[in-house]
Formats: structure tokens, sequence, C-alpha cells
């Protein structure tokens, strides 16, 4: 299936769960994934580069995955932060459903999967972590950082893995000038052709 296709609603294409054996927060997980997601044969090269790059999340509050798929960051964060509570968000029902089950295959009560509109506006999120889907395209991208990234808490930091020919530089100069004074956007490493981009909301 063409990727493409991984951000639509509703994927065209049976439903069909496969068995996936990855690693997740240092030991092996026996998890499901289907087609019509994104990256459905294991933890994409993006992703792998932000799990092993970031630091630790909050321990408590709320964390958010921005386009889940999977599951793959939503799983580590509640891993992770198991006293904390996950928010998985994905518009592809299929990603939404796999994020729940996988969740349960490894116990994990504190994921919370589901469109991003049925997520309570007025949540503030201590710690997003997203490889957030750079071919929908900028101006749909815009909107997406747009309705997040302004709900981190204070003294939240958001942390965001770009390949550097996707545009990681111009997306991280569109943020500090679209984001206001009290947020700080910096380039936090670079990795096997991935940036990290930090966006923290400040104390006060």
């Amino acid at each position: 299936m063409e990727s493409a296709h991984y951000f639509s609603a509703s994927p065209a294409g049976p439903f069909t769960r496969k068995p996936l054996t990855v690693e997740l927060a240092g030991e092996t997980r026996t998890l499901q994934t289907s087609g019509g997601i994104f990256s459905p044969d294991g933890i994409d090269k993006g992703t792998a580069v932000l799990l092993a790059e970031v630091p630790a999340p909050d321990p408590t509050g709320n964390l958010l995955d921005i386009g889940c798929g999977w599951g793959p960051i939503a799983l580590t964060l509640a891993l992770r932060a198991p006293h904390a509570k996950v928010y998985a968000v994905d518009v592809n029902e299929r990603c939404i459903t796999l994020t729940k089950e996988n969740a349960a295959l490894l116990g994990l009560g504190n994921v919370l999967a589901s469109t991003p509109d049925a997520v309570d506006p007025d949540l503030r999120f201590d710690t997003i972590w997203s490889n957030p889907p750079i071919r929908i395209g900028k101006d749909e991208l815009h909107s997406l950082l747009k309705l997040w990234l302004p709900r981190l808490a204070p003294g939240g930091s958001a942390w965001l893995v770009v390949q550097k020919n996707l545009g990681s530089d111009s997306l991280q100069r569109w943020l500090a000038t679209e984001l206001d004074a009290s947020f700080a956007v910096s380039r936090e490493s670079t990795s096997k052709s991935f940036r990290i981009i930090r966006v923290r909301k400040a104390s006060q």
C-alpha cells in the first residue's frame, strides 16, 4: 500500500493483524501490526532515533504521542512513565485500535488512544514525543503542530524527529517564528540524517 494512504481515517484493504516483535524500553516485546498504517513492519528509522536520543519523559502528568501508528512511541512513554497518562492520537482508526490492543498486550492501563478531536482541549501536556507525519504536506503539518504544541504545560517540552532532507531546518525556523515568546525552539541533536527539535514552554 502506498505510504500516502496511511494517514487516511479508514485505510483501504483488509484489517488483518499479524505479529510484530520489536524492542521497546530495553526489552523484546511481541505486539500486533497490520497493513494500511505507517511503518507496519517495525520501528522506522526516525522513531528509532527519537527513542534513542531524547531524555526520559516526565514521570507523572500527561504525555502525548502525535501520530501514534501501531504505538511504538506511546508504548515506550507508558513503559518508562507508568504513573503518567499517555495520550496517543492518530487520524487512522486502524492505528488507534492497534495502539489500544498493543497497550493491553503489555498490560499498560495508562495509554489512551483516540482521534485528536476526542482529547479534552483543556488538557496540557508535560512531555510530547512525535515523529510528525511530514508527508501529509506543509499546510496540514503546520496545522497539526499549531494544534498541539501550544498545549504544552509550563516547563514542558516537545521532542520532534524530522529528517534533514524533508525540511527539518525550515520547520525549526517556522516553529521559532510561529510560536509566541513563551516557547523556545532548538535543535538538540543530529543522528543518521535526522534532527531532534525541542520545543520548550517557559515555566512561568
